[in-house]
């Protein structure tokens, strides 16, 4: 029962306080919700879909699902894209849906370097079952705790923005993102107080071994990278390392701030395992959580899927983005 009070009171909370966008430990296997500056970043077609179960071991947890397509246009150095994503937290399934069209253009500065602006626009809808959920006055033998005051609304849309810059050579990859441009009123009270707040994302990377056979693909490479995210004075860095060798991806990642913040030191440790052939690649990720949740939540599971394929009767191989794929 207590439980229960704690969670209803949680909710009032969360209806009244800023939001948190969802997290993605291969967040480069969901490359259009990083940045629209990936809209396109492959030889033509690309379909890519993410699950993540976040802290099972918590009553209501929190599960993502993702889902886009991309495709590149060489006749106008272009990438459009369309991405899907619903995100739900609780027993009373608060939801959030974003529906967005994403666009990049490719900018050859040298023969080695190349900078790709991104643009995205998107409908963003929050939603809540109000049907499962209990309330404090429910299960309170005196009727002595106050009611939680439902929401005027069960769903509230509204549209948002996200512009991001990106550069890139053979080896190395760096780029910025800020999303959430037109800070949407997500509230289900109706009111004009809780704007969704801007976040900014860094992130890049380096090959540190890049192997191949002659006239043949690349088999074999050793990445580093690294993300870095602010929200709402919310800060979270992601730090790993990617080995491939065709056609097996390993990977481990720390989250975590241990210089900035003592509270925000450390996490989880995060372990990947991926199997990619030419166009289709599948990964397994495992968050092992090292903070005071350690055993309560039962860590984060995601899987991630990405088939790229092209329709030309020739292949045209154009020059890609390095970074890993999950």
């Amino acid at each position: 029962m207590k439980r229960l009070i704690i969670i209803s009171s949680l909710l009032y909370f969360y209806f009244s306080s800023s939001a948190q966008d969802p997290q993605l430990t291969q967040f480069y296997s969901a490359p259009l919700y990083l940045a629209p500056s990936f809209a396109g970043a492959t030889q033509q077609h690309r379909l890519a879909s993410t699950y993540r179960n976040q802290w099972p071991g918590v009553p209501g947890a929190f599960v993502t699902y993702m889902f886009s397509y991309d495709h590149y246009f060489s006749n106008f150095n272009s990438g459009l894209g369309l991405l899907i994503m619903r995100d739900e937290a609780g027993s009373g399934d608060l939801s959030t849906t974003d529906i967005g069209i994403h666009y990049s253009y490719d900018i050859q500065l040298t023969d080695l370097w190349h900078l790709r602006p991104g643009l995205a626009f998107k409908f963003t809808q929050r939603g809540i079952n109000f049907s499962k959920l209990i309330w404090g006055d429910q299960i309170s033998p005196s009727g002595l705790t106050p009611t939680i005051q439902v929401p005027s609304l069960q769903r509230k849309g509204a549209i948002d923005a996200a512009v991001s810059l990106m550069v890139y050579s053979n080896r190395m990859w760096a780029g910025a993102t800020v999303d959430h441009l037109f800070r949407p009123n997500y509230s289900l009270y109706d009111d004009d107080v809780s704007a969704w707040p801007m976040k900014i994302s860094v992130f890049g990377g380096y090959q540190v071994i890049r192997k191949g056979r002659l006239l043949k693909p690349i088999d074999e490479t050793l990445s580093l990278a690294g993300l870095f995210k602010y929200q709402d004075h919310i800060m979270q860095l992601d730090v790993g390392v990617y080995w491939y060798k065709n056609p097996l991806v390993f990977g481990v990642w720390y989250r975590g701030l241990p210089v900035i913040s003592n509270e925000l030191r450390g996490d989880a440790i995060c372990f990947l395992v991926g199997y990619k052939v030419e166009q289709f690649s599948i990964g397994y990720s495992y968050d092992f959580t090292i903070n005071k949740l350690l055993t309560s939540t039962w860590g984060s599971h995601e899987i991630a899927l990405i088939y790229e394929f092209t329709t030309y009767r020739k292949k045209k191989k154009r020059h890609m983005i390095p970074c890993p794929e999950f």
